[in-house]
C-alpha cells in the first residue's frame, strides 16, 4: 500500500466521506469520491435531520466504539450545532426486548457507565413526564441512559464533504460519477476501472465500495447484505407545541421498533420512525432488493400504509397527543443489512483491490468521528483481530438465503416484499 496509488470511493455517505478524510490525513494524495449527487445526497441513509448517537449496545465491541465516538461528538466544537445531547429512554415490555435492554445494561456496567432503571410505567413518567398522556401499559420497563443525544446528519455529512476538499479529496457527481458496473482484468479479477453512466472509465489502483444499500448492485454479495426500506414521518410544530415537547428523550421501544426524536430546533419538526425488519424491492438485477437509482433532489413522500399505521401506532402510546395528527411528509430510508447487524470492512473475496466498507445495518452513523480511521485500518490491513474477526466479509452465507436475525434491536413485523403499486410510488 502505497500513498501515492489512486483510490476510487463509490458512495459519498458517511463510509465513504470518513475514510477518504481519513486517507487524506494519512498522505494519499490520489482520492477520488464518486456519487450520483453531490454530498449530502439526499436519498442516502446517512442524510436527514437526525440520526441517533449513542453507545447502548450488547455487543462491547460496538458499544466501546460508540464510546469513542460519543465523547468526540461531545466534546469536539465542530460539532456544536449538529449534535444534541440529551437523555435516552429505551423501553420494552415483551420478553424479546427486554433481554436486548439487559445485556445492553450489562454491558454499560462493564464500561462503568451509570444508567438509571425504569422498572415500571410510573417511574418512566417521573423521568418523562411527557410520555404516554393517559396510556396505561403495566408490563412496560427499560431504563435511561443520560449520555446520549441526536445529530442533524445533513449538516454532519456537509460537515464531512467539505473536511475532504479542504484536505484534497477530489468529487465526481452527477452521470459521470454514477457508477454503473466495475470493469474487470481478465487475467487478475482485479478492478481495472468504473464505468460510470455517462459512459466514461474512472480508473484506479484501488475501488472502496461503500455505496450503502446500492452496493449489491456493483459486487457480488453472497447473501451476505440485503437492501430494506424503513418508514420514518414528520410532524411540524408550532411554537407552543416545540415547548410541551422540548423535553422529549431519545425514545425507543424494542418491541416494536418505533422510535422518536426530541424536536429538531431549526427544523421545527417532530420525526418518528421504525427499526424494524424493513421492506425488499427485487428487480431484475439477479432478483436483488435494491433502491430506485434515479438521481433525486430529497426524499420520495412515500411509506406504504401498513408502515404509517406502526407510525400512528406508536404515536398513540407514546405521545397520544399527537396521535391524531397528520404526518407532514413521510418516507423511506435504506438500510444495507448483514445477517447479524455486523459491518463489512474488508476486501471483496473476488476481487483483490476492492475493498468494501458498507453494511452499516442501520447504525453506522453513530460513528462518523471514528469511522474512517477503522476503514482505513482495515484497508491497510492493520486493523486488530477482534475488529477484523467482526467485519469480515463471510462467505458462509453463500448457500443460505434469508438467514437474517440481526443484532436483537430489531422490533415488529417480518420483513415483506413491496407491492408493484408502492414499488411505482417508491
Amino acid at each position: 500500500m502505497h500513498t501515492n496509488s489512486s483510490v476510487v470511493i463509490v458512495g459519498a455517505g458517511v463510509f465513504g466521506l470518513s475514510t477518504a478524510l481519513e486517507l487524506t490525513r494519512k498522505g494519499y494524495k490520489h482520492v477520488t469520491v464518486v456519487d450520483r449527487h453531490v454530498p449530502p445526497v439526499p436519498d442516502g441513509s446517512s442524510v436527514d435531520i437526525s440520526r441517533v448517537i449513542r453507545f447502548d449496545y450488547r455487543d462491547p465491541v460496538y458499544a466501546r466504539l460508540a464510546k469513542e465516538a460519543f465523547d468526540v461528538w461531545h466534546a469536539d466544537p465542530k460539532f456544536r450545532g449538529i449534535f444534541y445531547h440529551g437523555p435516552n429512554a429505551f423501553i420494552a415490555s415483551k420478553a424479546y426486548g427486554r433481554t436486548h435492554l439487559e445485556k445492553c445494561t450489562d454491558v454499560l456496567d462493564g464500561l462503568g457507565h451509570p444508567w438509571k432503571p425504569m422498572p415500571n410505567q410510573e417511574a418512566i413518567k417521573a423521568t418523562f413526564p411527557i410520555l404516554y398522556g393517559d396510556t396505561i401499559n403495566s408490563a412496560v420497563s427499560g431504563y435511561c441512559n443520560a449520555s446520549s443525544g441526536w445529530a442533524d446528519a445533513q449538516k454532519a455529512i456537509a460537515l464531512l464533504r467539505n473536511e475532504c476538499i479542504e484536505g484534497g479529496v477530489s468529487f465526481i457527481c452527477g452521470k459521470k460519477g454514477t457508477i454503473a458496473s466495475f470493469k474487470l482484468d481478465k487475467k487478475t479479477s482485479k478492478i481495472a476501472a468504473a464505468q460510470t453512466e455517462s459512459g466514461d472509465e474512472i480508473q484506479g489502483d484501488y475501488f472502496i465500495l461503500s455505496a450503502g444499500a446500492w452496493s449489491p448492485m456493483l459486487a457480488p454479495m453472497y447473501n451476505s447484505t440485503i437492501s430494506t426500506a424503513q418508514v420514518l414521518a414528520f410532524i411540524n410544530l408550532s411554537d407552543a407545541e416545540m415547548n410541551t415537547y422540548k423535553d422529549l428523550p431519545l425514545y425507543i421501544d424494542y418491541d416494536s421498533g418505533w422510535f422518536c426524536f426530541p424536536p429538531h430546533p431549526e427544523a421545527r419538526v417532530l420525526k418518528v420512525a421504525v427499526h424494524g425488519w424493513g421492506y425488499t424491492r427485487k428487480t431484475s438485477h439477479n432478483d436483488l432488493s435494491l433502491p430506485p437509482t434515479a438521481i433525486r433532489s430529497k426524499r420520495t413522500d412515500f411509506a406504504p400504509e401498513d408502515g404509517v399505521a406502526r407510525l400512528r401506532s406508536g404515536l398513540k402510546t407514546i405521545l397520544p397527543s399527537l396521535a391524531d395528527r397528520s404526518f407532514d411528509r413521510v418516507a423511506v430510508c435504506w438500510y444495507n443489512d448483514t445477517p447479524s447487524g455486523n459491518f463489512i470492512i474488508d476486501y471483496h473475496p473476488d476481487h483483490s483491490n476492492l475493498f468494501l466498507a458498507t453494511a452499516g445495518s442501520g447504525h453506522a452513523f453513530k460513528f462518523l468521528p471514528v469511522l474512517g480511521k477503522y476503514v482505513v485500518q482495515g484497508f491497510e490491513r492493520t486493523l486488530p483481530a477482534e475488529l477484523q474477526n467482526q467485519w469480515r466479509f463471510r462467505m458462509e452465507y453463500k448457500d443460505q438465503e434469508n438467514e437474517f436475525h440481526g443484532d436483537g434491536s430489531r422490533g415488529g413485523p417480518a420483513r415483506r416484499e413491496f407491492t408493484p403499486q408502492e414499488k411505482a410510488r417508491l
